[in-house]
């Protein structure tokens, strides 16, 4: 990663409409964009008094308390598990070189680079459970950015976006159309993002996914991508939850 962390690529790529230092967190306004971009962080030890306090300036952006957690963080993690809170979403980060992803060519009309994304490629997203609102939080990206449009047997297949912080590029929102699934567009997809990658200048590929996403994990694996990195949330359920 050339000294530059997964998690600033992570905030630099997926970025959140603010992100707010009120020590000893992180604080993300989030606007409906997912967890990544809402969720509190600290890189410091904490105390409960420290939770409050997160707690309530989450509630001043209109959000429901939710913390990220990276490995290592085990004295944060028992705190808020003592307070009720449930791990959620475990991920796993990946990264390779980019030169490992291009040592073969893309085939012609497979992978096109695209901004702004095609409306074929919101529906697409959209039907992936991406919608409008992260979107936005590409659009807020302000370094070299673009999306991918997958096609396959003369079809659209997939749809990506790719972002550079420093000399890593991160690769989100990778959604391939359900029927043209089992063909490689994954791996198709994460070449021309390689391809897009070296362009810019990046020595390093990156991405990241929740552990239950047994695919994409193999996926990443089979191109020789290696793990970096691993973090999960912790949020409060309401009553529902409970049941």
């Amino acid at each position: 990663m050339s000294g530059t962390s997964i998690f600033d690529v992570v905030d630099a790529t997926w970025p959140a409409a603010r992100m707010i230092k009120d020590r000893p967190w992180i604080l993300r306004e989030g606007k409906s964009g997912g967890k990544r971009v809402s969720a509190a962080s600290t890189e410091t030890d904490v105390k409960d008094a420290d939770i409050e306090q997160a707690e309530r300036a989450m509630a001043q952006l209109g959000q429901d308390p939710l913390f990220m957690l990276r490995n290592g963080q085990d004295g944060l993690d028992g705190l808020l598990a003592a307070r009720g809170y449930r791990v959620l979403d475990p991920v796993t980060a990946y990264a390779c070189p980019v030169a490992q992803l291009t040592d073969i060519p893309l085939p012609r009309v497979t992978v096109f680079e695209i901004w702004e994304p095609l409306a074929i490629m919101l529906e697409i997203w959209a039907k992936g459970g991406i919608g409008p609102a992260r979107i936005d939080v590409m659009r807020r990206v302000t370094g070299p950015k673009t999306s991918l449009l997958g096609r396959w047997n003369e079809h659209p297949a997939a749809a990506a976006f790719v972002a550079l912080h420093g000399d890593t590029a991160m690769v989100h929102a990778i959604e391939v159309v359900k029927d043209q699934r089992r063909h490689g567009m994954g791996a198709w997809i994460m070449r021309g993002a390689a391809f897009w990658a070296a362009r810019q200048g990046a020595k390093t590929l990156s991405v990241v996914c929740t552990d239950e996403n047994i695919g994409a994990n193999r996926l990443y694996a089979s191109l020789g991508m290696t793990v970096v990195g691993h973090y999960h949330y912790r949020y409060l359920p309401d009553e529902k939850d409970k049941s």
